[in-house]
């Protein structure tokens, strides 16, 4: 017995002191963050406002790595199989964590299988359509939508991105009916509204706003039920007159489950070191995305708790299916 014990305690050892070897020497060679988004949407635009002052922050190279599709579940999976060493990380929405898991039981990866580190940003989704439609409000949008049920059709980033739980809970609220388009990124949604391939989007700030600003897309209003301080010309729902409406959303930072708490701290201080520099904050702003940053990861935990019953009560009440 008591070599047993011995032999436990040697490997208890064994086993913290390679925990506390690779949290020393970490990080020890380029840093992986995935997005679950094609190129030019809201994620990956997230993903490279931060990149150069995170690798600064890290002392390492970054690699922003793009594997969109199926809502960003291939993304979420890739991180959560990969070795728990701090190396390859995943720039998630509630998409991944919270909608997706709700909307197929048959994904390959839990939302156990990934860590929060830190939210990231927040930002409100923006409604908007191809700019020579006769839509220009959103009381035109329900009208239009209630004459010719099913006529319309809205393109989002994907079966269970934020953009196509924020028109479910738009066509919930106004009992309209739209056809949902999914397409693998942000960019590519917003790209087909614009070439009238389809008529309307809830799209991302960072996807629509630049589009809006050159003309090239009518935006009707935001998400959230008040005018937001990062795009002020835009109404609110309440004022718009959907006063019911109101949805928010973010991005945040997550490892495999499995990585060392010494590794999760310097992950996190690093994001918040680079999410604070001023040329950050002043990119992420231009394009209506506002920096919001965890305190500590347990912090983040939480706010997940509570954040992912809003979005897995959307998909239920909703009635949000994988098209």
């Amino acid at each position: 017995m008591k070599n047993k014990h011995l032999i436990l305690a040697f490997a208890l050892s064994t086993l913290a002191g390679t925990v506390w070897a690779q949290a020393a020497t970490y990080p020890s060679k380029p840093i992986r963050i995935v997005v679950g988004f094609a190129p030019g949407g809201a994620a990956d635009y997230v993903a490279r406002s931060m990149s150069e002052a995170f690798s600064k922050a890290m002392g390492q190279t970054v690699i922003i790595d793009n594997k969109p599709g199926n809502g960003s579940s291939i993304a979420a999976d890739i991180v959560a199989k990969a070795a728990p060493d701090g190396h390859t990380l995943l720039i998630a929405s509630p998409s991944s964590i919270s909608v997706n898991p709700a909307l197929n039981p048959k994904l390959t990866y839990k939302p156990s299988d990934l860590v929060p580190v830190s939210k990231m940003t927040t930002s409100p989704l923006v409604l908007a359509v191809t700019p020579n439609s006769p839509i220009k409000s959103v009381s035109d949008l329900i009208a239009t939508a209630k004459k010719d049920p099913g006529k319309l059709n809205y393109s989002t980033s994907g079966n269970g991105s934020a953009p196509h739980l924020g028109m479910a809970l738009f066509n919930l609220l106004t009992n309209t009916e739209m056809t949902h388009v999914p397409y693998r990124g942000g960019a590519i949604a917003i790209t087909s509204v614009m070439a009238g391939e389809t008529q309307v989007t809830f799209g991302t700030s960072p996807s629509v706003l630049p589009q809006a600003q050159g003309g090239k897309l009518r935006a009707l209003a935001v998400s959230t039920r008040e005018r937001s301080p990062l795009v002020p010309d835009l109404p609110g729902m309440r004022e718009a007159g959907l006063p019911e409406y109101n949805l928010e959303f973010w991005y945040g930072m997550f490892v495999p489950v499995g990585t060392p708490p010494a590794i999760m701290k310097t992950i996190h201080e690093a994001v918040r070191t680079a999410m604070q520099q001023p040329s950050v904050k002043a990119a992420l702003e231009r394009e209506g995305t506002e920096v919001s940053l965890s305190s500590t990861p347990e912090q983040f935990g939480s706010f997940l708790a509570e954040d992912s019953k809003f979005w897995v009560n959307l998909v239920k009440t909703a009635n949000v299916k994988v098209d």
